[in-house]
């Protein structure tokens, strides 16, 4: 009826001169599954397994993945240690950096100590990478120290500022000996005083 309604009032010309006083539609879609739940039942309890794997359960592995597995654990240790830059190389996958362990505080452990000639060799060992620390700056060349910083860590304004305010503060990490040394100028020209690390 409701229906018969509307449609006669969007025949009409002035349809927007007309109020309309029916309340809004309602609308109940037919399902053809649905039964009323019987409200003394207990809820289902469901068996969730211990492991909740996103992808299912994979199909097991082929013949030939199987004996590969195989042929792969036979395989003394020198040979296993060549496979990961191997299949590296032939899959043209990117090389794996190796995450410095420096600064971390990760002592010798299990009493074992390094030799005196070992440490001289460390030592010796030359740096190539550096990282620029801003330790201080003049707070009337506040303004100066932040433009230098956006200028070379593309940061935005608010960003730049934030890490300023937070000296002592590492500002750019993994540079060349002369890339810190002119921006260590940079900064010092602007007001601030930064150290290579």
């Amino acid at each position: 009826m409701r229906f018969v309604k509307l449609l006669r009032s969007l025949r009409s010309p002035n349809i927007f001169s007309k109020k309309i006083t029916d309340p809004p539609f309602q609308c109940r879609y037919f399902q053809h599954d649905f039964v009323p739940r019987d409200p003394t039942s207990k809820p289902k309890k469901y068996k969730y397994p211990a492991v909740y794997d996103p992808y299912g359960p994979l199909p097991p592995p082929s013949d030939k993945v199987v004996q590969l597995a195989d042929r792969i654990a036979s395989l003394p240790p020198e040979e296993l240690q060549q496979i990961g830059p191997a299949l590296t190389f032939k899959l043209s996958l990117p090389k794996i950096q190796k995450i410095s362990s420096e600064g971390m505080g990760v002592g010798s452990q299990g009493g074992a100590a390094k030799s005196g000639a070992a440490e001289v060799e460390e030592k010796k060992a030359e740096k190539t990478v550096f990282d620029v620390k801003l330790e201080k700056f003049d707070a009337a060349a506040k303004i100066k120290v932040i433009k230098e910083v956006r200028a070379f860590t593309n940061l935005g304004l608010k960003e730049a500022k934030e890490l300023v305010e937070k000296a002592p503060v590492l500002l750019k990490q993994g540079i060349t000996r002369e890339e810190a040394s002119e921006i260590i100028e940079k900064l010092k020209s602007a007001g601030g005083v930064a150290v290579m690390e």
